[in-house]
Formats: structure tokens, C-alpha cells, sequence
């Protein structure tokens, strides 16, 4: 049988939140919530939806493999050029031709311990060393990051707001975090989430990119565009650091419907406000509810709350699945005791704290 390269069998296949098909056939139950994977729950846009009726048609051609019209799009909607971007399957596609690109077997990368798994994935795949430090206050210690550069760093990766905490970095301590980076080294930062934050501290990273500095910022329409299944996002760097990205990113990575898609996401401002509203009302209703069961959980910048829970994370995931709601324990982020849910409409979040309550009354075996 054939040997993978070095580091390859080490590494546990990346596991998603369960889809609501996999839990109906394995429960044989019906009308099941997911919230376990940060998905918008008012799904994707009016305006998206109708473009991909449109054009359903032609999915027999391939697509236009530099996405023109939709990087102009996106140039007009972030105010950088065309130039500027790189799309993506999924952000997650742009952190992994980061690594093909730019990290060599024997470099190291730096993230936190409890960041995205993506970052260790990609940091293997690729060879490297990771360089982990631990979160303080469920936060990014960019200050410890800062310390563990090496002259072999080549990338650190800060997800801000941060998965699965939920928790985000300031605008002063990113400040203090970039005038301490070597010009060598690549910042990536990992805004998945960037439209749901609500503070005013909150970093706006496009600067660095438009300073020319060594920083890439990833975002998606996976959250709140609600584009989740056709896997599109993009990258925003220097002409430089994209220039050399493209010579690594597979043609035609970004599908036909999912760039019409996104394009129409982008015009409909009325869906993204309103899934901001329902996401602000609904963690304020969760937070309450929380406190009422005794539950701790950590403050959220996002559009997901980490609930920590009396007993195993998996052991509460799987009593809420029995009542078919899926939720994502978190032991594999290292927060054994805890569970990640998703923010979901009024109905759903009702649902939710129902089914919590009933098992916490019953109590659930570790």
C-alpha cells in the first residue's frame, strides 16, 4: 500500500456538525433543528436564490475561472481592486493554498491552541511546525503570539472573531500586534464571522492590505449571506501575495452558481440587516435563558455562543439530539465540558432552551 508523506496518517479527517439527513436516518425522528454549525438560519438571500434560478441552465459550462464580475463586485463592495482578491471553495479553500503557497516543510506556523482547526490541518499538510499558545480570557494572546515568532515563522493565523469562542481581538491590540511583526512573516486574518460584529473596537485589517503589508484577510459567504452549501469565500491580500496564490489555486474553484450567488448576496442588504437583527435579538433571549438554567457561557461576537454544561459536552449533545436538536460538543477544541450553538430564529431558540431544560432536569450520565 501506498506510504503518505510524513505526518499525513497523524492527522483525524476534519468532522463537520452532523446534517439533519445523517440524524433522521441514524434516529429515525423527523423535524430536527440544526444549530451546530454557525449556518444563518434564515437561509440564503431572496435575491440569490432567484439568481440561481436563472441561471441553473447553463451549469452544463464551466465558469468564468477568475470570477470577474464577481471580483468587481466585491472590489466596489470592500473598496480595493479586482487585483486585490482571490475566491476560494469556502474560505476554508483560501487558508489551504496560504499554506501551499507560502509554508515549506521545517517552517513554523502560529496560531491559538483553541483557534480553528483548519489552521493545524493546513500547518501538516504542509509539513510545518505549529506554534501554539493558549487563549487568555477565551481570547487571542497577541502578545504571547508575538513572542513565539521565530526566524523559521512563516504564517500566523488569528480568526477574529474567534471559532468556537466566539470572542475577538481590539483594534489596540492588533495595532501593538502588527508594529512587532517581522515584514517576513504572513498575518492571516480569518473573518468569517466579520459581519456580524457589532463593536466598535472591532480591527478593520483591510488597512494593513492597504498599507501593502504582509497580511491576507479571509471572509466568506458561508455566514451570513447563508451561501454555506455551495462554498464560496475569498481572500484580500497585496497584488503580490494574490499573484503568486493563483499560480497554486486550482481552475474553476469557484462554481458557476455559487458566484452568481454570491453577487446577488451582495445586493441584498435587507436580508443581511435583518439576519444581524434576528441574530442580536436571539443571543440576547439565549444569554437570558442561559443565566435562568445555571448555565455559564462565553460572551459572543458572532452568530454562536459556547455554553459550558454540567457534564460531558458529547454526553449533552447527545441527550439534545435524542429531541432532535443537534448542537457541537466541543472536546476536540479542548473544551471537553462544553457544547457550540448556533443562534437560531425565535421558534428554533424556544425549541432549544426546552429541550436544554428537559435535559438538565433528567440529568445526562458523562
Amino acid at each position: 500500500m501506498m506510504k503518505p508523506k510524513s505526518g499525513i496518517a497523524a492527522i483525524q479527517p476534519y468532522q463537520g456538525g452532523k446534517p439533519i439527513e445523517e440524524v433522521e436516518r441514524e434516529l429515525g425522528i423527523s423535524d430536527i433543528i440544526k444549530l451546530a454549525s454557525n449556518e444563518n438560519p434564515l437561509g440564503p438571500a431572496p435575491l440569490a436564490v432567484e439568481a440561481i434560478r436563472e441561471n441553473a441552465g447553463n451549469v452544463h459550462l464551466y465558469p468564468d475561472g477568475n470570477a470577474y464580475y464577481l471580483k468587481q463586485d466585491l472590489a466596489d463592495h470592500l473598496r480595493v481592486e479586482p487585483e486585490n482578491l482571490i475566491l476560494g471553495n469556502g474560505s476554508n479553500e483560501v487558508l489551504q493554498i496560504i499554506g501551499e503557497t507560502y509554508i515549506s516543510p521545517g517552517d513554523e506556523v502560529v496560531y491559538s491552541d483553541q483557534a480553528f482547526v483548519v489552521y493545524m490541518l493546513v500547518s501538516r499538510i504542509c509539513g510545518a511546525s505549529s506554534v501554539t499558545t493558549p487563549l487568555r480570557n477565551q481570547t487571542h494572546d497577541l502578545e504571547a503570539m508575538v513572542s513565539r515568532i521565530t526566524d523559521r515563522t512563516r504564517v500566523v493565523f488569528i480568526a477574529n472573531p474567534n471559532n468556537p469562542t466566539g470572542t475577538m481581538v481590539t483594534t489596540q491590540q492588533v495595532e501593538r500586534f502588527m508594529s512587532s511583526i517581522p515584514d517576513d512573516v504572513l498575518v492571516v486574518f480569518d473573518e468569517a464571522y466579520y459581519e456580524y460584529v457589532e463593536r466598535d473596537d472591532y480591527p478593520q485589517a483591510l488597512q494593513y492590505v492597504h498599507e501593502g503589508r504582509n497580511v491576507l484577510v479571509t471572509r466568506t459567504f458561508s455566514k451570513i449571506y447563508g451561501l454555506a452549501g455551495l462554498r464560496i469565500g475569498y481572500g484580500i491580500a497585496p497584488v503580490p501575495i494574490i499573484s503568486m496564490m493563483n499560480r497554486v489555486r486550482q481552475p474553476f474553484n469557484a462554481n458557476m452558481l455559487a458566484q452568481v450567488a454570491a453577487r446577488a448576496s451582495l445586493k441584498d442588504t435587507e436580508h443581511v440587516q435583518r439576519s444581524r437583527s434576528v441574530n442580536a435579538e436571539g443571543k440576547i433571549y439565549l444569554y437570558e435563558q442561559f443565566g435562568r438554567l445555571g448555565l455559564e457561557y462565553v460572551p459572543s461576537d458572532t452568530n454562536f455562543i459556547l455554553v459550558h454544561v454540567p457534564n460531558e459536552g458529547q454526553a449533552f449533545a447527545d441527550a439534545l439530539l435524542q429531541q432532535g436538536v443537534i448542537v457541537r460538543p466541543m472536546a476536540g477544541y479542548k473544551f471537553p465540558q462544553s457544547v457550540r450553538i448556533t443562534i437560531g430564529t425565535e421558534k428554533e431558540n424556544e425549541r432549544l432552551v426546552h429541550a436544554m431544560t428537559q435535559v438538565l432536569e433528567r440529568g445526562v450520565s458523562a
